[in-house]
């Protein structure tokens, strides 16, 4: 064997070895972190309390989604006292009028009608404020003029995530089940997403919510003076600001077919794409040790297939092929209990396909990571 023959197997060789640290690191992030969720049951408590809640939800020119979501936020089964809040952010559209009619048989609504905005503040931050503000009751739970719950025990599936020491509670927010491949898609991404975040808030590592389904506790709110810090963003009213203020001991999660929110998804590849990419402009704002966790499973994942291809091809199969086979089977199997404790099992059958699918996902949104935040919230 001459020297360039040489080489080429050791280069091959290391390519298989970077495949094993690779499958190594991915296989940890599903035993350590995302078993969390998949084998999640809830603690029994010793004492259950229903506290007196306000739901505040945010519009803007957004008639046609409070009319058909808002009235599953009103009829909620909760028999402990609770306000239902809605910020009309300068609709120009038929809100106000629609909210106004609604109040006539739904007492606990409380409009809250903006006339001005503030300029130096852009996303949907300062409406949600005026909201916190506005509210009675201590705890506040949040949700999307877009979103309606699944159920009628949604509240108070939510509220019961609060303990002693709990201020923040995280919950899932998934979307209605449409025809087609990309209602499938967005779904899994947002399950995807949800097994992260749930699993490492479980895990003692919070770092992040979704406003279509996220509570807290104003006194948090406003220990930590509302989005002051976080006002030059255009986005960051749900993630950066629970990356901010979210510890191992005052966050817990509700995980519970009951407690989810459900909302309407993108129906054109082109909106889903911008929707995505506004999201991911915060991330850059995560605390350091996020943005590791969160860069080394990203990066593992992106280069899971290729080097799997190339050690498969060019170095040994049969022991590709076996490291392969065990991150098959304890993904599927975690990805499983997973989407049937997130009532999203309907996608199972396809895991696989959207996992490699995945490898596609990461060439198109990790430009958003560097890209500056559009101006706009709706």
């Amino acid at each position: 064997m001459n020297l360039t023959e040489q080489l080429r197997l050791h280069m091959w060789e290391i390519f298989f070895y970077l495949f094993a640290v690779v499958t190594v690191i991915q296989l940890l992030y599903y035993g350590w972190f995302f078993r969390r969720v998949a084998f999640f049951t809830k603690k029994e408590k010793a004492k259950s309390q229903q506290h007196p809640v306000s739901v505040i939800v945010c519009a803007r020119d957004e008639a046609g989604n409070l009319a058909f979501n808002l009235p599953g936020v009103l009829v909620q089964t909760y028999p402990t006292t609770h306000e239902v809040i809605v910020v009309n952010d300068n609709s120009v559209d038929e809100t106000k009028y629609l909210l106004e009619e609604l109040k006539k048989t739904f007492k606990h609504l409380q409009p809250v009608n903006l006339d001005y905005e503030a300029k130096l503040i852009p996303g949907k931050k300062y409406p949600l404020s005026i909201g916190i503000k506005e509210a009675k009751h201590e705890v506040v739970l949040l949700t999307d003029a877009d979103c309606m719950p699944a159920t009628e025990f949604w509240l108070q599936k939510m509220q019961d995530g609060y303990t002693e020491g709990i201020e923040i509670v995280l919950g899932y927010g998934s979307y209605n089940k449409k025809p087609g491949l990309l209602n499938k898609l967005i779904r899994f991404e947002t399950f995807h997403t949800a097994l992260q975040y749930l699993s490492y808030a479980l895990a003692g590592t919070p770092y992040m919510g979704v406003g279509r389904n996220l509570s807290y506790t104003k006194r948090l709110f406003f220990q930590n003076k509302g989005f002051s810090s976080l006002n030059h963003v255009t986005g960051g009213d749900d993630d950066l600001f629970i990356n901010m203020v979210a510890t191992k001991t005052n966050t817990a999660v509700v995980i519970d077919p009951e407690a989810i929110t459900l909302s309407e998804p993108k129906k054109t590849w082109a909106d889903w794409i911008r929707q995505k990419t506004r999201h991911y402009t915060t991330g850059k704002y995560y605390k350091g040790k996020h943005r590791l966790l969160l860069g080394l499973y990203a990066l593992t994942h992106f280069l899971f297939y290729p080097l799997f291809v190339v050690s498969l091809l060019f170095f040994d199969w049969r022991l590709a092929t076996a490291l392969f086979a065990i991150r098959l089977i304890v993904q599927g199997w975690i990805f499983y209990k997973g989407m049937e404790k997130l009532n999203e099992k309907d996608l199972w059958p396809w895991w696989w396909l959207f996992d490699i699918w995945m490898f596609v996902y990461y060439l198109i949104f990790a430009p958003s990571l560097w890209k500056k935040p559009r101006k706009n919230w709706n």
